[in-house]
């Protein structure tokens, strides 16, 4: 049933499948907005959680396989040995606005068949686009690194994903599929080690929290917009009769 409302001159008339649509247009928009709120603040104590971790003593890593959030973003020391026949290079990673690669080895764990699959720092990209080449020290070695987690969402504007060795993202399950290796449930971010030329100066671990404030104001921009739209389409000036 039609109605309206006068006031101050104003007419609100609204239409009924006009008000449920924009009804559930600012309900969708808010409930996005708040969901995206909810992430910023769960990021927010991830961030606080590394910061508090990364002062703890260093966890050892054993050959048994250990649970992937009980070591995230703690310190990791492990021994072991590197398989460099499957290191990979992450492509298009900048530091000090120069673009180049982050080198992943795995490093196979003292007495066991497991690997951990090591971050161990950035190199530049030479200019004729080949890989550089990388010195892997020999024999076991003693690593020491913060526990991060494997690519999981991520926009990859290509189809060639992995080019042989060259790779755009690190993906557990592509890892794994393409060498066949057990492996741990994160990634070894080294933080010591000298003599192979690659930096390891990491920054501290951006989750996103200010991307999903972002997220949350548009969300919420749009729903004002939405309610807006709808009064200025429902709500009308009066005009009086001219005699």
């Amino acid at each position: 049933m039609a109605f309206s409302i006068r006031l101050a001159g104003f007419e609100f008339r609204p239409r009924f499948w006009w008000t449920l649509v924009a009804a559930a247009g600012v309900v969708l928009t808010l409930a996005l907005g708040q969901w995206q709120v909810g992430r910023a603040q769960y990021k927010e104590g991830l961030q606080s959680r590394y910061d508090l971790l990364v002062q703890q003593p260093a966890v050892r890593l054993g050959p048994g396989a250990v649970d992937r959030d009980s070591v995230l973003l703690r310190r990791v020391e492990v021994r072991g040995t590197y398989a460099p026949k499957y290191t990979v290079f992450v492509d298009n990673r900048i530091y000090k606005h120069q673009p180049g690669f982050h080198v992943a080895t795995p490093l196979r764990i003292s007495g066991s068949d497991r690997y951990v699959l090591v971050n161990r720092g950035w190199v530049p990209g030479p200019r004729d686009r080949s890989l550089p080449q990388i010195a892997t020290p020999e024999g076991e070695q003693l690593l020491q690194g913060i526990a991060v987690a494997w690519s999981e969402r991520y926009l990859e504007l290509s189809t060639k994903v992995a080019e042989g060795n060259v790779w755009q993202n690190l993906v557990y399950e592509r890892y794994r599929q393409a060498t066949g290796l057990e492996l741990q449930p994160f990634v070894l971010q080294q933080t010591e080690g000298t003599g192979d030329g690659l930096v390891r100066q990491w920054s501290r671990p951006d989750l996103g929290r200010n991307t999903h404030l972002a997220y949350a104001f548009q969300w919420y921009a749009l729903s004002l917009a939405i309610f807006v739209y709808y009064l200025v389409t429902h709500v009308k000036r009066i005009t009086s009769a001219k005699p």
